[in-house]
């Protein structure tokens, strides 16, 4: 029972991927994320983006990789996502 109740924080958070845009900042890279969500009333298909800034401990990112970040607490203002890991190398 109380393997159900420990729940580790991966399993808890939320991870998604994105294109890493920024990778100027010490520790952190900027992350862009798109998503495509339905018209409520045309029913057409739009992309929409999101830029998040996830932390980078060891700066090994840089910009055009594909990465997938997970949320955690936050780190500072606007930093609340961390890097799990490096998808793809961007050219």
């Amino acid at each position: 029972m109380t393997e159900a109740v420990n729940k580790t924080e991966t399993e808890r958070s939320r991870q998604v991927y994105g294109k890493v845009v920024s990778a100027k900042m010490d520790k952190t890279i900027t992350v862009l994320v798109e998503r495509q969500m339905q018209h409520p009333l045309y029913k057409k298909y739009i992309r929409r983006s999101t830029k998040m800034h996830a932390h980078d401990e060891d700066n090994t990112c840089q910009e055009g990789d594909t990465v997938t970040i997970e949320e955690c607490r936050p780190m500072s203002r606007t930093k609340t996502w961390r890097l799990v890991e490096i998808v793809s190398r961007g050219e």
